[in-house]
């Protein structure tokens, strides 16, 4: 019981380098691999590290963060004691400047860290791509007697922390006196009384920020080492789950290095792609280093090369959108995309 972990997940952050993907979601509820949101392996990790009780903040537009989480069933966080909480930020909160771990959005919910049972709390972004046991973290941080810890990768801040439950209760109580508005001033501030620490993880993460970062993860997923480094049996990723039948791949449909979501229908040719459930491929198309989300509709004869395409687009056939690695063309969801509607820069004849 002592070494009991309570798991808080900031989701208030937004993203200006992503806002083509958010209009209509946070960056907690922006779809990855094909089936998952980036919130999914942070909480997922929480779970297998043991955890049973997470608290989610979120800012505002979080409707579609609600409806992919539901009742924590999904996670095993459908729980009488512990489980999964939501709490949003108050109208006077949602145009504050806020980092992760913002102490006015806890104030609103202290009730809940003072019912908590768990000695020590965990707090962590929302969009760090990572698959790991935080118990490693919680004995580090223990033997090293440390007040907070941070965790680095690579000698960056991956923006999860560690600290006692009742440290986190007073820094929130007595923001006003210190000055500290987040976690994050705590590490920042040198003449700070307490014992920080830094913990270096060795394992794969990327925080996902930008949408340069977004399509460089997504294609990094290909790799089979790193898909193996995410996706471990031991320690599997949680998600949202939706019974759709197999894909099916027509005899004209050709597939490499790519993955394949279920409930697709792919009559075209498919290289080193995402293509997430419900999607539609038609005959002749060639969908190459692309990321398609949810139930898109690409008609026949269509060349899509480094394209990110939002759920529930519709390509007209004959459409052809070449974008690069470092400038993926993005297509907002629910866009019906006609060869005439195509900016100049987007359309490349082949």
């Amino acid at each position: 019981m002592k070494k009991q972990l309570l798991g808080v997940i900031d989701a208030a952050t937004y993203h200006e380098d992503l806002q083509e993907l958010l209009p209509h979601r946070p960056v907690a509820a922006l779809p990855f691999a094909g089936r998952y949101r980036l919130i999914d392996f942070v909480l997922s990790s929480m779970v297998n590290s043991g955890i049973s009780s997470v608290a989610i903040f979120p800012k505002s537009g979080y409707r579609s963060l609600m409806d992919h989480l539901g009742s924590g069933k999904n996670w095993d966080l459908n729980r009488k004691r512990d489980g999964l909480f939501l709490f949003p930020a108050s109208p006077s909160d949602a145009d504050r400047e806020s980092g992760i771990g913002c102490f006015s959005h806890y104030a609103e919910n202290l009730d809940f860290f003072y019912r908590s049972s768990q000695e020590y709390t965990l707090i962590s972004n929302s969009f760090t791509v990572i698959n790991t046991d935080f118990t490693s973290l919680l004995d580090k941080h223990i033997e090293c007697g440390c007040d907070l810890t941070e965790v680095y990768k690579n000698g960056r801040p991956l923006d999860i922390y560690l600290l006692k439950t009742s440290l986190l209760i007073d820094l929130v109580e007595n923001r006003a006196e210190t000055g500290y508005t987040c976690i994050k001033d705590v590490f920042e501030d040198l003449s700070s009384p307490y014992s920080v620490c830094r913990y270096e993880y060795e394992g794969y993460a990327k925080r996902v920020e930008t949408i340069q970062g977004y399509y460089k993860t997504s294609m990094e997923l290909l790799d089979a080492r790193v898909w193996s480094t995410l996706f471990k049996r031991s320690q599997p990723i949680f998600t949202k789950v939706k019974d759709e039948p197999p894909s099916r791949y027509y005899p004209e449909s050709s597939v490499k290095r790519s993955l394949i979501a279920n409930g697709c229908q792919l009559k075209g040719k498919i290289e080193n792609s995402i293509i997430s459930r419900g999607g539609t491929i038609g005959k002749g198309s060639i969908i190459r280093n692309s990321v398609i989300m949810q139930k898109c509709q690409i008609g026949e004869s269509c060349v899509l090369d480094c394209v990110i395409l939002d759920k529930d687009v519709s390509v007209e056939s004959g459409t052809v959108l070449i974008g690069t690695p470092a400038n993926p063309i993005v297509i907002g969801k629910g866009s019906y995309v006609e060869n005439a509607n195509l900016p100049a820069k987007s359309l490349m004849i082949l």
